[in-house]
């Protein structure tokens, strides 16, 4: 409330952008098709698992091997990151105007969950909207939490996520054991006999048939229906899980840190620039280090499953040091003015992150699938990131050019004009004197 009456928010103003939230955003959501060129081209499981399609071995080899070491869920950490301190900007702009906030916060997280539905099931399976506006309903009440609190909870959930990794490879290991020692028709236990069914299980996934792998080629490289069939059955079985699971901990305990980094003012420049270098350097050698090992495990062991599930028991700490390592690199680049030929379209990419994302979708679905050029299957990982070198280059072009015209992307419109119930306005405006022209939100 302001002088007894209710205060209408509206999107950021220019001046109240944080520029290198902005930048920090684009540079993660081009590095996620980095992780997800993968799932759009190939079958599923060949992601985390170079032999079973797409090659293993020369250019595939060492591609997979980057991926994993520099890009595996390091980006989608750093764009939790974002959004978590997106959720601070939002509000707290709000509320320094005198205005409550929980209106417009909820209404736009539930579109944004409308948006994720329908972009998972129509679209692609891999999206990642609806996770994280289901996380989104719960940052709200905890927005009020020192910074210290949100730091701590949100590393004591990346720490229960790694002990129950740790706790999933043991018991998997021991039911490999349990299955190589035992005769397959012998009398075992209850126990025993679940453990034997949840290897054998996972031995299926890791490792598809090739029977399961033609039926997927088969659906995404047919019609709309087979591929929505298909989709709509592993979208489901995911969104089936519960909500308090260790898998919502991978957005959540990213989204707190992120609040905390911007109730710290580090995004906004907040730490001497020496300090952004040290930490960018620290992190990230720190990180690369324990990466290196985890993918020379995997690969030494001929990707076995177990040496797989061993490997990913650092993955949590290693997103956690290279998403710092990265956000305080971009942050301490952007605040010492260097590299502005690059850091510039990147921003233009981060203020357009949702048309962006979909972007990526009808690009890849319309190249991969058989709706349209029908590619699924049929090129190697080193051909597929010619893909995203395209893509990369086309919305580092289009997207500033975009935004010298229009305030917003046009999928960022059409989500603050549901949010705001008003349409708003789309073109740029000459300037006032005196005036500046009001933006995009930065959440």
């Amino acid at each position: 409330m302001a002088d007894g009456n209710f205060v209408n928010p509206a999107p950021v103003e220019a001046a109240e952008r944080v520029e290198a939230l902005d930048t920090v955003r684009g540079f993660a959501l081009l590095g996620i098709l980095l992780m997800n060129i993968c799932s759009f081209g190939m079958p599923s499981a060949a992601e985390g698992n170079p032999t079973v399609w797409g090659g293993a071995t020369g250019a595939d080899f060492w591609l997979w091997w980057i991926q994993s070491v520099f890009w595996s869920g390091k980006m989608r950490a750093l764009f939790s990151l974002c959004f978590g301190a997106g959720v601070i900007y939002l509000t707290t702009r709000s509320e320094s105007r005198g205005a409550s906030a929980a209106d417009v916060y909820y209404r736009r997280t539930f579109w944004l969950m409308a948006f994720g539905i329908a972009h998972a099931y129509l679209l692609w399976y891999g999206d990642i909207l609806y996770p994280y506006a289901l996380m989104g309903l719960l940052l709200y009440p905890l927005r009020k939490l020192p910074a210290r609190w949100l730091t701590a909870v949100g590393v004591l959930m990346i720490l229960g996520a790694c002990g129950q990794t740790w706790q999933q490879t043991n018991e998997m290991r021991e039911a490999r054991d349990s299955y190589r020692a035992i005769p397959e028709h012998a009398q075992v236990s209850k126990e025993v006999e679940g453990a034997r069914g949840a290897y054998t299980g996972m031995l299926a996934d890791w490792q598809p048939s090739p029977a399961k792998i033609d039926q997927e080629l088969k659906a995404y490289r047919g019609t709309y229906a087979e591929a929505f069939a298909s989709r709509s059955s592993a979208r489901s079985s995911w969104d089936s899980q519960p909500y308090y699971s260790t898998g919502s901990w991978d957005f959540l305990a990213f989204m707190l840190l992120g609040m905390a980094f911007a109730k710290w003012g580090v995004l906004a420049g907040a730490w001497l620039r020496g300090a952004y270098l040290w930490v960018a350097v620290i992190c990230l050698s720190a990180g690369t280090a324990v990466g290196v090992w985890a993918a020379n495990h995997e690969a030494a062991s001929g990707f076995a499953p177990i040496a797989a599930m061993e490997s990913y028991t650092v993955y949590q700490p290693v997103r956690l040091l290279m998403g710092l390592g990265y956000l305080a690199a971009i942050v301490g680049i952007v605040q010492q003015g260097w590299l502005t030929w690059l850091t510039s379209p990147l921003s233009a990419v981060g203020r357009m992150a949702f048309s962006n994302y979909i972007m990526h979708t009808v690009i890849c679905t319309t190249l991969f699938y058989g709706h349209g050029l029908g590619w699924f299957g049929k090129l190697k990982r080193h051909e597929l990131y010619y893909v995203v070198a395209a893509i990369w280059l086309l919305q580092l072009v289009v997207s500033p050019l975009w935004l010298r015209a229009y305030r917003f992307g046009p999928l960022e419109w059409c989500w603050r004009s549901l949010t705001y119930w008003q349409r708003q306005s789309m073109r740029i405006a000459p300037p006032t004197s005196g005036q500046s022209l009001p933006e995009e939100n930065p959440a």
